[in-house]
């Protein structure tokens, strides 16, 4: 995938190690899918699982040198930074609470970090990592992979632009219904550890979902949160973490408006499976983009009628088209936003090994947007503890 106008140099593929996603995990699968897309990364070594068995089996599956399939992702960090060949970056695709340990040990031994959401399990870790990341010469690349999309990226570059005026309304939506009965009790692994405060951390479908609509939110409009009013509820009987949360949001002033935010997300509405959008209103139009139909975004100019923009097609801009990879009419999805965050984090270690900055036009989530979610999940936890009350970021 080449920026258009432009063409890239073929680099030396990067060697990729990865904490967690083994055998019947859904998300390292997909991570390794979205490394692999645009043919940048390539996956030496692992700490696939805590279970040693598990571990080795899963190595063994991914075809990994027996040598460099670990059980431990301490030893398999003090190792990789010792080797000649040893991995130049790593996904860290575990539950939440053990993102702090494992981005800890990588970061400290100079080996770039690309992290699942949230960045932390708590709020303390968070700022920890933070602090580790900023003073480290690694990269930390957070994958809030819906920021890959080309008419999300579309979307961002219009309102920078002007296109629908000074920002006044942002409308964030992520329903799921994969949680509406008690399956964390049947043994099901997704939703057990989910669901776990002491894995998951202390939100819900506020930390695993909430976040990812708040981001991208955040993202397209290019706005500043600065303080929330949230109602979270677990309506599943026994269940310890939120599985449903309405928002309310104040943003800062810009460009002479204070926009007002709205935020649901649920794991619980029955006939939502991954039901994620976002709308922005401001003073000249109005933009929407929907997951399900991610190569459209819908534009209004205020007083005109509604007008279709397409990935790749008439209207479509720079941000979108160096981060296609197809003529429009033929569909990219979920795998190809996702691979659009491991490409925009080569491009990044790219530049790292030559000693270059990094093109302007990179971008991708950092340590920073891990904060901001970490933030918001705490707030959003604070203010329903003190019945919707507002809540300073």
């Amino acid at each position: 995938m080449a920026i258009e106008g432009t063409t890239e140099v073929r680099e030396k593929r990067i060697r990729l190690g990865m904490v967690g996603g083994g055998t019947g995990a859904f998300i390292g699968a997909v991570h390794r899918m979205a490394a692999r897309l645009d043919d940048h990364f390539e996956l030496v070594a692992g700490a696939l699982s805590s279970t040693p068995e598990k571990a080795k089996a899963s190595g063994a599956e991914l075809g990994l040198d027996p040598s460099r399939s670990y059980s431990d992702f301490k030893e398999m960090a003090i190792r990789e930074a010792k080797l000649k060949n040893g991995i130049e970056a790593v996904a860290i695709v575990t539950p939440n609470h053990v993102h702090y340990e494992a981005a800890k040990e990588f970061l400290k031994r100079g080996i770039h970090v690309i992290c699942d959401k949230p960045l932390t399990s708590t709020l303390s870790d968070a700022k920890k990592l933070k602090k580790l990341a900023d003073e480290s010469d690694a990269l930390f690349v957070l994958t809030h992979n819906y920021t890959g999309y080309p008419m999300v990226r579309q979307a961002r570059e219009m309102i920078a632009n002007g296109d629908i005026g000074a920002v006044r309304l942002v409308q964030m939506e992520y329903p799921q219904d994969w949680l509406t009965e008690n399956i964390e009790q049947s043994g099901q692994k997704q939703a057990a550890w989910r669901t776990d405060p002491s894995k998951s951390g202390a939100g819900g479908s506020t930390g695993d979902i909430g976040t990812h609509a708040y981001n991208l939110g955040a993202f397209v409009s290019g706005l500043e949160l600065e303080e929330l009013a949230a109602d979270l509820d677990s309506f599943v009987k026994g269940r310890a973490l939120d599985d449903n949360a309405h928002v309310m949001m104040r943003f800062k002033e810009k460009n002479g408006e204070r926009a007002k935010g709205l935020l649901w997300c649920s794991q619980v509405a029955p006939g939502h499976e991954n039901g994620l959008m976002v709308r922005v209103y401001g003073t000249k139009g109005g933009l929407e983009w929907t997951q399900k139909d991610p190569n459209y975004l819908w534009y209004t100019p205020f007083g005109e009628p509604k007008r279709l923009i397409t990935r790749a097609g008439a209207g479509s801009g720079p941000s979108a088209a160096r981060v296609s990879r197809i003529p429009s009419g033929h569909p990219e999805g979920y795998l190809e936003g996702f691979a659009n965050i491991y490409t925009e984090a080569a491009r990044a270690i790219f530049a790292k090994r030559k000693g270059v900055a990094v093109d302007p036009a990179v971008i991708y989530p950092t340590i920073d947007d891990g904060m901001k979610g970490m933030v918001f999940v705490d707030a959003c936890v604070q203010s329903s503890r003190r019945n919707g009350a507002w809540v300073k970021v």
